[in-house]
């Protein structure tokens, strides 16, 4: 079953609480997104790191119900 943007945002919200997440349905198929997320805790970490973080938020859906993820991730300037 495809995920849809609301709950992907839902996901990373309840990890990074003062993020700013953007969702984009790239396909209209509920598998193919693109993400932007700013969250002050990635201040100080690579962009890998920052990847990571959002990957772990999503907890084990990507690859599974959720197909490919166009991931973008800031801290918020300063």
């Amino acid at each position: 079953m495809p995920m849809d943007a609301h709950e992907i945002e839902t996901l990373i919200k309840a990890t990074f609480p003062d993020a700013k997440v953007e969702i984009k349905d790239l396909a209209g198929d509920g598998d193919h997104f693109a993400a932007h997320v700013v969250a002050t805790a990635f201040r100080g970490k690579s962009r890998v790191q920052q990847h990571q973080m959002v990957y772990a938020a999503l907890g084990g859906r990507m690859g599974g119900v959720l197909h490919a993820l166009a991931l973008t991730t800031a801290p918020p300037a300063e």
